[in-house]
C-alpha cells in the first residue's frame, strides 16, 4: 500500500508539471537559449541554440528509453546527485572527476552547462565532443541540441554542443554490441560509477546485512522456532531448496544451493529496488550488460562442473546413428551457447518492457495535455495514466518475483543436466 501511495504522488507530480508547463513556456520561452534540448512537458519550447530551434515534439517512446537508460547521475525524485566519472580515450588517456564538474542543474534531467576536458553531460550521460577546435578544461557551453544526421547510410540522432555559436558533434560511450543496438566502439570508454552501479551497491549492502542478520539469528535460535527476519526468510530459502535445487540437481543440490540462492535474491532485490518510486529510478536487470554477466556466470558454473557423461553426450551422442550425429552434435553445441543467451534476453526484455510501459502511461499526461497547452487534457491524462500505471505496477511486482524464479530454475536445470550421472538419466526433471 505504501508503494502504491508513493506511486500516486509520483503520478500527480507529473500531472502538476504538465499543467505548469504552458505558463512556464509562455513566460520563459525566450530565456532558455543557454539550456539543453527539449524534454518532458516541452521544456525548451521556443529556445534557439546556435541558430537551431531546440524544441522537439514530445515522443513517449524516446522519453521512456531516456528514463530507463543508465546515467552518470543518481536521481532521487527530480534531484540529480553527481557520481564519480572515470573515462578513457585512447588519444588522451584517463580522466577522473565528479559529475559535478559539468555544473548540471540539481533539479532536472542531468544536463550540464559546462564542458570538462572535452566531455559534456547530456540527459545524465557523459558524451565526448569530437569536433576539431573544441578547447580542453572547463568551458561554458550555450546548450546541447539533438539532430538527425546520416551515418553510414542510416539516420542517427546525434547530440551537438553549442560553443561560441558553433555546433560540435559528440560521441556516446563505446558499447560491446558491435552496433547491433546502435552502439559500437566510439572515441571513448566509460568506466564510471553510474546509477546502475550505485543501485547494485545499495542492494548488495542491504542483502549482506539481511543475510548476516539471519545467519546470526539462526545460530542464536538453534533448536528453537524461528522469529523475526529468520522467520520471514526461511520460506524463501526452503522454497529454492525444496522446489528448485533438489528436484533438478538431486544429491549434489547442497553444493549449488548457495549459488542459486545468491542468484535468486540478487535478481529479486534489484527488481524490487527498481520499482521504488522516486528513489534512483534504476533499471539494473533491464540492462543487457548486467544480465549478460549473470548469464555468463551461470554458463561458467554449469560447464566447469559438467561430468564426463555430459561432455560425451554433447560431442559424441553415443548410441545415435552417425548420420543423425551430423545434425544432432552441431545442434547440441549451438544449444550450449543459446542457453545463456536466452537467460540474458528473457530477464532483460521482461523487466525493460514493464518499465517502458509504465513510463509511456505516465507520458499520457503530456500527450493529452499537449505539453501544458490543454488543462482538461492533462487532468484526463493524469486520471487515466494513474489508473493504468498502478495496475502495471501491481503486475510488475509479480514479474519481479517470477523473473527471479525463472532465471534460478533454468540455471538449476542446466546445472542438473551437466552433473547428472549417465546411469541416473530420467531420475531428475529437466
Amino acid at each position: 500500500m505504501l508503494r502504491f501511495f508513493l506511486s500516486t504522488i509520483y503520478i500527480l507530480s507529473f500531472a502538476l508539471l504538465g499543467l505548469a508547463q504552458h505558463d512556464h513556456n509562455h513566460d520563459h520561452g525566450h530565456d532558455h537559449g543557454d539550456h539543453s534540448h527539449a524534454e518532458e512537458g516541452g521544456h525548451g519550447h521556443g529556445a534557439v541554440i546556435c541558430g537551431e530551434q531546440a524544441h522537439h515534439e514530445f515522443n513517449a517512446g524516446d522519453n521512456a528509453i531516456h528514463h530507463i537508460a543508465d546515467a552518470n547521475v543518481y536521481s532521487i525524485g527530480p534531484l540529480q546527485i553527481p557520481l564519480p566519472v572515470i573515462l578513457y580515450a585512447p588519444d588522451r588517456g584517463w580522466d577522473f572527476f565528479m559529475a559535478s564538474k559539468f555544473h548540471a542543474d540539481l533539479i532536472g534531467h542531468g544536463d550540464g552547462h559546462v564542458a570538462y576536458n572535452g566531455y559534456v553531460l547530456d540527459g545524465g550521460s557523459v558524451k565526448r565532443v569530437t569536433g576539431a577546435g573544441f578547447p580542453d578544461g572547463e568551458v561554458n557551453i550555450s546548450g546541447i541540441i539533438h539532430k538527425k544526421v546520416e551515418v553510414d547510410g542510416k539516420d542517427k540522432e546525434v547530440a551537438f554542443v553549442c560553443y561560441k555559436e558553433q555546433l560540435y558533434p559528440t560521441d556516446s560511450k563505446s558499447t560491446a554490441d558491435g552496433g547491433l543496438f546502435g552502439g559500437g566502439i566510439t572515441s571513448f570508454y566509460d568506466f564510471s560509477i553510474t546509477k546502475n552501479v550505485t543501485s547494485m551497491a545499495i542492494v548488495l549492502l542491504f542483502l549482506s546485512w539481511l543475510f548476516l542478520s539471519v545467519a546470526k539469528a539462526c545460530k542464536r535460535n538453534e533448536g528453537k522456532a524461528p522469529t523475526g527476519l529468520q522467520n520471514f526468510m526461511e520460506p524463501f530459502v526452503s522454497f529454492i531448496q525444496d522446489e528448485v535445487a533438489v528436484p533438478f540437481i538431486g544429491d549434489k543440490a547442497p553444493k549449488f544451493l548457495p549459488f542459486l540462492l545468491a542468484i535468486f535474491f540478487f535478481i529479486l532485490g534489484l527488481n524490487l529496488f527498481g520499482q521504488i518510486p522516486f528513489f534512483g529510478g534504476s533499471n539494473v536487470t533491464g540492462n543487457l550488460g548486467v544480465t549478460m554477466v549473470l548469464a555468463i556466470i551461470a554458463f561458467i558454473i554449469t560447464n566447469i562442473n559438467g561430468n564426463a557423461d555430459y561432455w560425451k553426450h554433447l560431442f559424441f551422442a553415443p548410441g545415435t546413428p552417425w548420420f543423425v550425429k551430423l545434425i544432432l552434435v552441431p545442434v547440441e553445441l549451438l544449444g550450449l551457447f543459446v542457453k545463456p543467451i536466452t537467460l540474458m534476453l528473457r530477464l532483460f526484455a521482461n523487466i525493460t518492457a514493464g518499465h517502458m510501459v509504465i513510463l509511456i502511461f505516465v507520458s499520457f499526461i503530456f500527450i493529452f495535455g499537449r505539453s501544458g497547452e490543454s488543462v482538461p487534457g492533462a487532468i484526463g491524462g493524469a486520471v487515466g495514466s494513474g489508473l493504468l500505471t498502478l495496475f502495471m505496477m501491481a503486475i510488475e511486482l509479480v514479474v519481479a518475483f517470477v523473473q527471479a524464479f525463472v532465471f534460478t530454475i533454468l540455471t538449476a536445470s542446466y546445472i542438473g543436466a551437466a552433473t547428472e550421472e549417465h546411469d541416473h538419466h530420467g531420475e531428475h526433471a529437466h
